[in-house]
């Protein structure tokens, strides 16, 4: 279909809370859908929100077989989640470096559950319902912040594990390990 710009740190729409898909939605969302992944595989992404091209909905995309950029990372089912709910389901974390398509070039390391479900519906209304772990659940949770208006960079405990990627790639406090979606 079409790659669409995506928006970048600083735009007032990535601080926006989104709407809920609503069922009568559901038939014009599939070109929306296709947009989604053609701009996610366009820039090697493993994960896009709706909010990141301008579409205030409840829809994230992601998902690959595999990717250069992440050449150490298990593999993610493609999956378009809409109106998703996700619940931690331990206490165990991890801490890992993410990037995201809006925030080209740079890095942060991020704790997050490292066990999740996530509910939803894919476009054409069947129930999702998963237990992940590891880089799956990070992506899945990167992409479902950009639904409530969050950016990785506002999880950053410390600040000094944040710059740009060719920086942090010379440091010895850099794992290149990268989460980009």
């Amino acid at each position: 279909m079409a790659v669409k710009n995506v928006l970048r740190i600083g735009d007032p729409i990535l601080n926006m809370l989104s709407e809920p898909v609503t069922e009568s939605e559901y038939k014009n969302i599939h070109t929306v859908v296709e947009d989604m992944f053609d701009t996610m595989r366009h820039l090697q992404g493993a994960g896009l929100a709706a909010p990141q091209i301008g579409i205030m909905k409840r829809l994230v995309i992601f998902g690959f077989e595999s990717n250069p950029r992440y050449p150490d990372a298990e593999s993610v089912p493609e999956t378009v989640l809409i109106n998703p709910v996700i619940e931690p389901l331990d206490s165990s974390t991890d801490q890992e470096w993410e990037g995201c398509l809006s925030i080209p070039g740079m890095r942060g390391l991020v704790e997050r559950p490292n066990r999740i479900r996530y509910r939803g519906t894919d476009q054409h209304g069947n129930i999702i319902d998963r237990e992940v772990d590891g880089f799956h659940a990070r992506v899945v949770q990167h992409e479902c912040d950009h639904l409530d208006g969050i950016l990785y960079v506002q999880r950053i405990k410390d600040m000094r594990d944040f710059g740009f990627t060719e920086e942090l790639d010379q440091s010895l406090q850099y794992n290149p390990a990268p989460c980009d979606t």
